[in-house]
């Protein structure tokens, strides 16, 4: 396996799939890849290539391999316990909360959102819209039917028990799993891509989590600003433990939480982004 092999791979996956692999680290995209290989029995870079270029299927395969997909209900649930604080704050001081789960792989955050929602007195989950947008069509079917199933390694029963009485929200049948029809009301889904697509406008409330690990540091700059010049004035961000504000952006930004990654927007004027870009949509 050569560099050379590789990289023509790269190339290939996003000039002619249109997959942007210039943004991702180099070692998240050997993994998925390698992965496929495997599966096809491929024993270098440049045979895969020559696979991929014959097998619609393996292209279709190769994308959704390349989806970041890791998600879960209530995924670490100190960072949700501070979430429903923001969602309260919010719920108290407007009419309407505007939340956009970007990102959102099959779904399972947007709907961890609506089920907070509903299960706290203290949040009016009739005027809480949430958007969930992530890249993968396959994922974003699998988040519009709001169906989940156990395995050995899901502990679906497990991840919500956040909630004291899940089946409220969620009907069980056996290891199936069906997200109910008030829970699924205030949850749309559309396809959008954080590296190519415009910015959204209005938010309140945006959680991208676990994201930004992947992506080289030369592209969250731009990602991130997306998502600045998606959120109201004095609106929150949410990103992963792990991840962090480029310097350049942290302006755009004040620590609502450091420890949790909860972030607040800075009014447009103080921020340095532009006020056609930041301010929200009169008619929202």
């Amino acid at each position: 396996m050569t560099d050379d092999g590789f990289d023509e791979l790269l190339a290939y996956v996003e000039d002619e799939l249109a997959f942007a692999t210039s943004h991702y680290n180099d070692s998240y995209l050997d993994r998925r890849i390698s992965s496929r290989m495997r599966r096809t029995q491929s024993e270098t870079y440049a045979a895969y290539l020559d696979t991929l270029r014959a097998d619609t299927d393996e292209q279709t395969a190769l994308l959704e391999a390349l989806s970041i997909n890791v998600t879960g209900f209530f995924r670490n649930p100190d960072v949700w316990s501070g979430i429903r604080e923001v969602l309260q704050s919010l719920s108290d001081a407007n009419d309407t909360v505007r939340v956009w789960s970007a990102a959102c792989a099959d779904g399972r955050e947007p709907y961890s959102v609506s089920m907070l929602a509903h299960d706290d007195p203290d949040i009016d989950e009739s005027a809480v819209t949430i958007l969930g947008t992530d890249i993968s069509e396959p994922a974003l079917e699998t988040a519009k039917n709001g169906v989940y199933e156990a395995s050995r390694t899901i502990d679906l029963d497990d991840q919500l028990r956040f909630l004291d009485d899940y089946t409220e929200y969620v009907d069980r049948d056996g290891n199936t799993f069906q997200i109910k029809r008030e829970i699924k009301r205030n949850v749309s889904f559309e396809r959008h891509d954080l590296i190519n697509d415009e910015p959204k406008t209005g938010f309140d409330l945006v959680i991208c989590r676990n994201l930004f690990i992947y992506i080289d540091n030369e592209y969250k700059q731009s990602m991130i600003r997306t998502i600045a010049q998606s959120i109201r004035r004095n609106g929150v961000l949410v990103i992963g433990k792990a991840e962090t504000i480029p310097p350049t952006l942290k302006s755009a930004f004040t620590v609502r939480d450091s420890r949790l990654r909860i972030y607040h927007r800075e009014p447009m004027e103080t921020n340095g982004l532009t006020r056609k870009q930041s301010e929200p949509d009169s008619s929202l």
